[in-house]
């Protein structure tokens, strides 16, 4: 199986890029499955149900979230609703969940969607959570979507998980890396998919705006960047048979 993971679309230009290319980047790529990080898909940050269905209408077969995922009360209902929308599981108590089993052509795929600790807000363990997730009955296939800040929480969950899984991509940080491997186990990793946004722009919001708040300290009303948009995250191809990784492939299309 061919599985397309995409990192945090970020605004209006990121949501509108997928809706537009992503059928035809499925069929370049040839991917039988799709997860985005739709956090900050909508204008000013969250995800709003409009385009929550947008994204799924557009190709991709689950969003994770984040953080983010709270700005905007109206999706509370819609994390109660639809199996295909993940938010992080180590909430101890919020709508929605951070874990679906979908059926595709080649099988079933577990998604799980994880939040890191350090440098972000106090929440439950998700080594622990990951734990108690994989010790009930789930799929051969398992993608762990870890929206967090460090790069060596990010390192650690994947080799924590190495073998017990078949990827852990990070998100959060709106920068690809350049560290794509498949671990010892089996499990292929990369500490961060990027992000799918304005190119022109501090990691998707408009860069004189990003620059007058470190220059002057002051709360400013950031705006989504404009101009060229790219597509980024990583490919992975899995055995459906012993749910373990074959290859992992940077991607950043425009």
């Amino acid at each position: 199986m061919r599985i397309l993971c995409i990192g945090d679309i970020v605004g209006p230009a990121g949501t509108a890029f997928v809706e537009r290319r992503l059928w035809g980047i499925r069929k370049l790529l040839g991917a039988d499955f799709v997860i985005a990080n739709g956090e900050n898909a909508s204008a000013g940050n969250g995800l709003l149900p409009a385009d929550a269905r947008r994204l799924l209408d557009s190709g991709v077969d689950v969003i994770t979230g984040g953080n983010h995922i709270w700005r905007r009360r109206e999706i509370y209902a819609l994390l109660e609703e639809e199996s295909a929308l993940l938010r992080p599981h180590n909430y101890p108590e919020a709508p929605g969940t951070g874990q679906g089993i979908y059926a595709t052509a080649q099988g079933r795929i577990e998604v799980v969607s994880l939040i890191g600790q350090t440098y972000m807000d106090p929440i439950g363990c998700p080594f622990r959570t990951a734990d108690r997730l994989l010790a009930a009955e789930g799929s051969r296939l398992c993608v762990v979507d870890f929206h967090a800040e460090a790069t060596s929480e990010k390192r650690a969950l994947a080799e924590y998980l190495d073998g017990r899984v078949t990827a852990v991509v990070g998100t959060h940080t709106h920068v690809q890396t350049a560290d794509e491997q498949i671990l010892k186990g089996g499990t292929a990793f990369i500490t961060d998919l990027g992000m799918t946004g304005p190119t022109d722009s501090v990691l998707g919001v408009a860069s004189e705006e990003v620059i007058e708040r470190f220059l002057t300290g002051l709360p400013v009303r950031f705006r989504p960047g404009e101009g060229p948009v790219a597509l980024c995250g990583a490919l992975i191809e899995a055995d459906p048979e012993t749910g373990r990784a074959c290859s992992i492939e940077r991607v950043c299309l425009q």
